[in-house]
Order: C-alpha cells, then structure tokens, then sequence
C-alpha cells in the first residue's frame, strides 16, 4: 500500500464529496496501437503489470511480454489535491475553491492543486480496483460512476431513447477538457486511447498522515 496524490478539479471534487463520484479515468501511456497493457498479469508484491508488444496493428505479430510498474494499485490511499488558499479565519486556515460559491466572495488568489501540500488535503480515497481498457469501453454505468448523469427527457418511444445528452457524451466533452489541444490526435475522445480505470471510495485520513 502505496499513499499517493491524485488531483481532481472544483467540479470533480463536488461530485466526490455528493457520492456522485466512484472511479476516474488516467492515461495510461504504456498502451498505443502497438503495445497492449493486460493486468491480467499483476503481481501485487512487486506492483507490476503486463505489457505486449506486437510488430503490427492487428496484433497478430507478437514480439514480447514486459513487465511495467502499475502507477497505483488496488489498496493504495489517495489523497486529492485541489485548488485551495490560505484564509485565516477558515477552518484550519485553509478554503477550498470547491465549497459554495457565496463562501468565496473575498478570494483574490487560488493557489492550484498541483501545490497543495498532503496535509491540506480533506479528502482521502482507498483504491478498491484498477484495470487497463480503452477509453471508449466506457458504459453508460461507468459514465454515471464518473459523475457524468446526462440530460435524461423521457420523451423517447423505444427502448434506450429519451436522452438529450447521455452520461457517455457528457463525459467524452468532460475528457477532452483535460487534454491540451495538441494533445488531441493522440489522446482526445476520438483517439481512443488506454487509460488506467481507477475505482475507489471514501476514506478516513491514515493515522500519522
């Protein structure tokens, strides 16, 4: 068990704290046309996973297996780190950008999450699976597990219809939010790239942390 940061911005961390919440999606660049991440090989005591490497897209050539190191893995504690500042008359000195909107009034400067430091942190999340899938293997359940529930009308005449925006196409505009543009033809929505599935839930802060 590893405790690690993972950030998240205000909107995600509202969801976390709603229960909307329960697993995020991460590049995982270990995987393109070429290379094929399986954590059907994790060996949790050296925190590895499985790489295969083939010489051609269809992955009928392979030309070998290799261990990789699993960034995070099932058991370890997340801390999340979002934008905050210091605010002396806060709880613990510290306001988060995340709490209501009329709380935030007197806020001249945020400092991002990359720089909050753990003991800032008041949310802490246990790691309860981790796998490897491509990004558009997203169900309608995961997309809602994401904290993306869509515009549902339920005017639809046959099965599955009645959405104006489903969980699935608001989460692919939420993805494309967190790549940079240039980024796009290789990790965008339409790139479909591998990504780490990271599910977790809420938990209490370590002792000693």
């Amino acid at each position: 068990m590893r405790i690690l940061p993972i950030l998240f911005n205000a909107e995600m961390v509202r969801v976390i704290l709603d229960g909307r919440k329960t697993v995020t999606r991460r590049l995982c660049k270990d995987g393109n046309d070429y290379t094929v991440p399986d954590m059907r090989f994790y060996e949790a005591s050296k925190r590895t996973y499985a790489v295969h490497n083939y010489a051609d897209k269809e992955h009928e050539n392979q030309l070998s297996l290799v261990e990789r190191i699993c960034p995070i893995c099932p058991g370890d504690i997340l801390y999340v780190r979002e934008t905050w500042t210091y605010q002396a008359r806060a709880e613990g000195g510290i306001i988060y950008k995340a709490r209501c909107p009329e709380k935030l009034a007197n806020v001249k400067k945020w400092h991002p999450s990359i720089h909050m430091p753990k003991q800032a942190a008041r949310i802490w999340l246990k790691v309860t699976d981790v796998r490897v899938e491509r990004l558009k293997n997203i169900t309608e359940e995961q997309a809602i597990n994401e904290g993306c529930h869509g515009i549902f009308s339920g005017t639809g005449e046959t099965l599955g219809s009645g959405w104006d925006v489903t969980p699935i196409d608001e989460f692919s505009k939420l993805w494309e939010t967190t790549i940079k543009h240039k980024d796009r033809a290789f990790y965008g929505w339409d790139a479909n790239p591998w990504v780490w599935v990271i599910e977790f839930e809420r938990c209490e802060r370590p002792k000693g942390e």
